[in-house]
């Protein structure tokens, strides 16, 4: 008698054990897709948290004949709108354009924090440029490289701004009598 419970039990027990483990990795598989369904947008590189600085009115004018600067610029503002088609290209056209950038660098602009920024700026668009061409780098990493080039920039354009208002506001040294 005790048998006849014993069994119908043990098949209770192991058909409801072996339902959980379904269930358990039908979940994993759940989670890890949702994980793939994260993709650089445009939201996500909204969302980022940083100063993003504008040129002032004097510094648009220093970089108007930049056309280099423009036209990073131009790159800059598509890859807050998820176009990253720019920063995928081969290295080597990103080097080039990275050497005419510093090449054409305004005299009146052309300073060792400017350069040290451009520098920097080079460092972070060529490391986004390895993250987004590997396939199997996580979009987050993706992410985070977008992140750090979009803060180069920026204070590549903060550092533009302060030598100009620098310049502008330098009212010299009285002379002593």
């Amino acid at each position: 008698m005790k048998t006849k419970y014993i069994i119908p039990i043990l098949a209770l027990t192991l058909l409801a054990s072996c339902g959980d483990k379904a269930q358990n990795n039908s979940d994993i598989a759940e989670e890890a897709s949702s994980k793939e369904r994260k993709e650089i947008s445009a939201k996500a590189i909204e969302n980022f948290k940083y100063n993003d600085y504008i040129l002032s009115g004097d510094a648009e004018k220093e970089v108007q004949d930049w056309s280099r600067f423009k036209e990073l610029e131009t790159q800059v503002s598509y890859l807050k709108k998820a176009d990253i088609t720019f920063f995928t290209s081969e290295k080597d056209t990103l080097k080039a354009f990275l050497d005419s950038l510093k090449v054409s660098i305004p005299q009146s602009i052309n300073t060792k924090p400017v350069n040290a920024r451009i520098t920097a700026l080079e460092t972070k668009l060529l490391k986004l440029n390895n993250d987004l061409t590997l396939d199997n780098y996580s979009v987050e990493n993706k992410l985070s490289s977008i992140k750090d080039l979009l803060i180069a920039n920026s204070n590549l354009i903060f550092v533009i701004n302060k030598k100009l208002e620098f310049d502008k506001n330098d009212v010299g040294r009285p002379e002593d009598e």
